[in-house]
């Protein structure tokens, strides 16, 4: 019935030139996993997670992307992200030390063509409800993102 119009979202414009390296990466590895992703998911926190996915058994990852050593002590609240995922990551390039990163969580290293997992997450199984909300969640975000990238006209009202 209709014909892929599946739009290449340009950035928003918050993330450096190094994030969005990292972004191309760890997105290409999340897919290969058969995660399904979504960027700047805002949580009912009103944290807003770097990316999230959802694997194909309903598993929710976190995975907060800091592009060099200042990116992460400028940025305290990744604590915030555990009560609303199974596992979390952080994500960098290679030219950022490894050893500032907590050892209690996951850490992906990307070059921007491809990433690995230098170090796996703990699991903490989300509670049902939980999962339930979180997974509606980014099912209607990633709805409503394709919806205003196909049809722009309708976030301002013109018709």
């Amino acid at each position: 019935m209709f014909a892929d119009t599946s739009p290449a979202l340009p950035p928003d414009g918050r993330q450096s030139d190094r994030a969005l390296k990292v972004f191309r990466g760890l997105g290409r590895l999340l897919r290969s996993l058969d995660f399904a992703c979504i960027p700047e998911l805002t949580l009912p926190n009103n944290r807003r997670a770097d990316l999230c996915g959802l694997g194909r058994d309903g598993e929710i990852w976190i995975v907060e992307i800091k592009s060099s050593v200042e990116d992460y002590r400028a940025d305290g609240k990744w604590q915030d992200y555990l009560e609303f995922c199974d596992r979390f990551f952080f994500a960098t390039l290679p030219d950022v030390p490894m050893d500032i990163f907590p050892d209690a969580v996951g850490l992906v290293i990307s070059d921007g063509f491809e990433a690995d997992i230098v170090r796996e997450a703990a699991t903490a199984k989300l509670p049902a409800a939980r999962r339930k909300a979180l997974t509606l969640r980014l099912a209607r975000h990633a709805a409503h993102r394709l919806h205003n990238a196909l049809d722009p006209a309708c976030m301002s009202g013109v018709s």
